[in-house]
């Protein structure tokens, strides 16, 4: 076979081999995310595990290319064989935890069961054919490399694009599967074809420690960038796959741009833009509370944008030749994995709030000065790092002494705060990110007034005053501080579910609504879908979902699938309140159509608060009860919304077409 066949044959390959590689991810975070409780957490633990087996397929590549071409082959092909019997890839339903304090460790089980060995087989792709092609042929293989970035960005863009609105999530994963298996043979038959022919001896020369290093380093700085920049702004919106796409489609562009040809990065350019885009994001990061959704996204991700190419573009001018291929490939593969590590669990575990941005920035600082402005001493850079050290937790510390926090916290679900103000009308306030989520009077004759929320005129106010003094059994999907427990009376039930372990503590030890209340309360610990998947009809007379976490949204719990369960546990004349406060994204047309679906109304009920102990409000009722859907009737807003959607389901949601 002449070698531009085979160069054809290996590139066909490498781009299959991408496009699976990078199409998978989505579908299964996507599947799984329901599970776990729609958390963003589910998304950076997703791509954590895909880019930890893509440092053991590329390590694999590295010790593979010792053993002689027939070896290889066969060691290959029959991996591919295995991997084959374990199609197609659909996560099984007994994988839905039942014990949410480790979501973590669930996830990557769950993930390595059921794709692990097809992914890992995929990541090994483009390493160990581009080392056959630089064996045979002697060229460079780093074409090849810019094609399976190019194959991956477009796998990326055609997902929320074209698969996900067109097709549901199980004959997603069910082409996935087929399509793996003709991957498979294209694989195996160029195994043979590198089989078949005589190869000379790839002579390996270690790299230096020293290479090793700085391209590890480069590696990881865009990693943690992306990651970083995906879960800040899915806290915004929603946890979804274009939020997570976006950002990562601009970094694989970037390896795309810069292994493509030499000409994309120019150091003189990046002598300016490299700053500009530290800029960009420190802007985006510090006032993203603070200006219109749409203009922290454009920052943060021009930013990244920025910042990516300086990193790529540094580690494209220090690729070696194909003798250090392998070693190169894994160093940039471990630099990924420690960029994902770094986001996805030790943040979480070491930081109390969201700043894995600011350490990365602080760390591309670092290699901009030593690369771009040529800062070389060892001496120099070691001063500087530890300037930045701690000047970072000098901000920290500052940040920690000014506010008026008495905890700071954080895990998988998110950052959490309780703050006190002090006076007469002092309130103790529990934060999640920068968001209110309740708040308690601290003067013990005002600690069972309902606040933020859930005042006098919110709609879910309306619900749970209504019925006189017949004792009723309240579901309540989210607890906050435990704020509706204020509406508790003598003989009632509240059933609070709450998938945050972090959450229940914090109600239970910093506020006093739960024990002051009056009614039997009651605490299931897990997300409340799966909790009432697994109970028995519970009749509830008032079921509230106010899951929000940040601003972003619980899409999950706001599909069809979702309210078909609602009202399998709601009594006939029973109540469903949504809670729709969300500043960036108008939810009421989605319930409309939910409601419509099942022949019922929505009514939206607006309040608008005080402003100081109670905030303007939006309360999407759904009832049974003639008496009080009048009355509800009457507090709703005057018509409905005009702007209609379409019904949200497991499989399919759009939040963006209902941007504020």
């Amino acid at each position: 076979m002449a070698i531009h066949w085979r160069r054809a044959l290996y590139g066909s390959t490498i781009f299959a081999g991408a496009l699976l590689l990078f199409l998978v991810q989505p579908m299964m975070a996507r599947t799984i995310l329901p599970w776990f409780g729609g958390s963003a957490g589910v998304w950076t633990m997703s791509m954590l595990f895909f880019q930890v087996l893509l440092l053991a397929g590329y390590w694999y590549a590295h010790q593979v290319v010792r053993l002689p071409a027939r070896g290889q082959a066969v060691l290959h092909a029959a991996l591919l064989a295995v991997s084959l019997a374990l199609l197609p890839v659909i996560p099984a339903s007994r994988w839905k935890p039942a014990d949410p304090s480790a979501p973590g460790t669930d996830i990557l089980l769950l993930l390595a069961a059921t794709v692990g060995l097809p992914y890992f087989l995929l990541s090994t792709t483009s390493p160990l054919l581009q080392s056959w092609y630089a064996r045979e042929s002697g060229g460079s293989p780093y074409r090849l490399y810019a094609v399976s970035n190019f194959a991956s960005l477009a796998a990326l863009l055609a997902y929320p694009v074209v698969i996900e609105p067109a097709l549901r999530l199980r004959t997603q994963l069910a082409i996935w599967s087929a399509a793996y298996a003709g991957f498979a043979l294209l694989c195996g038959a160029s195994a043979l074809a590198a089989l078949g022919r005589k190869q000379p001896a790839l002579k390996r020369h270690r790299a230096p420690w020293r290479s090793c290093l700085l391209w590890m380093t480069l590696a990881a700085c865009p990693s943690a960038l992306w990651l970083g920049t995906a879960n800040q702004v899915s806290q915004s919106v929603a946890p979804i796959p274009f939020i997570w796409i976006l950002p990562l489609s601009l970094y694989l562009l970037t390896l795309v741009l810069c292994f493509e040809r030499e000409g994309w990065y120019r150091r003189g350019a990046f002598r300016l833009l490299a700053p500009a885009g530290v800029l960009a994001m420190s802007v985006g990061v510090a006032r993203q509370w603070n200006m219109p959704l749409q203009w922290t996204v454009l920052l943060l991700l021009a930013g990244l944008f920025l910042l990516s190419m300086f990193c790529h573009g540094e580690l494209a001018r220090r690729k070696p030749e194909p003798e250090q291929l392998t070693s190169f490939y894994l160093m940039v593969a471990l630099g990924g994995a420690l960029g994902g590590f770094f986001v996805a669990v030790a943040a979480p575990r070491l930081l109390n709030a969201y700043l894995e941005l600011q350490i990365a920035l602080v760390l591309c600082v670092l290699l901009q000065i030593r690369l771009l402005y040529g800062f070389v001493r060892t001496a120099l850079l070691v001063r500087l790092s530890v300037v930045a050290v701690m000047a970072l937790w000098l901000a920290l510390w500052l940040r920690g002494t000014l506010s008026e926090a008495s905890l700071s916290a954080r895990n998988f679900y998110g950052a959490v705060q309780v703050a006190e103000g002090k006076g007469p009308d002092a309130l103790r306030v529990l934060y999640h990110g920068s968001i209110i989520h309740g708040s308690q009077f601290v003067a013990p004759e005002r600690t069972r007034t309902a606040t933020t929320y859930y005042g006098p005129a919110s709609g879910v106010a309306l619900a749970l005053d209504h019925g006189g003094d017949e004792p009723r059994r309240v579901g309540l999907i989210g607890l906050g501080p435990g704020t509706l427990a204020a509406y508790g009376r003598p003989g009632d039930i509240f059933r609070f579910y709450e998938i945050n372990p972090l959450v229940v503590e914090i109600a239970r030890r910093h506020f006093r609504y739960l024990a002051e209340c009056p009614a039997r309360t009651e605490l299931v610990l897990g997300d409340g879908r799966l909790a009432l998947e697994r109970e028995s009809p519970q009749n509830f007379d008032v079921l509230v979902v106010d899951a929000f976490s940040g601003d972003s949204i619980p899409v999950h719990l706001l599909t069809r699938e979702a309210f078909e369960l609602y009202f399998r546990h709601l009594k006939p004349e029973g109540t469903l309140a949504v809670h729709l406060t969300n500043r960036y994204i108008d939810l009421a047309p989605v319930v409309n159509a939910l409601a419509g679906t099942f022949g019922k109304t929505s009514h939206v009920v607006h309040s608008l608060g005080d402003g100081s102990t109670t905030f303007s409000a939006i309360w999407a009722m759904i009832t049974g009860d003639a008496v009080l859907e009048e009355t509800i009737a009457a507090a709703a807003l005057p018509t409905r919304p005009t702007r209609r959607a379409p019904v949200w389901t497991d499989d399919y949601s759009n939040p963006f077409r209902l941007l504020r």
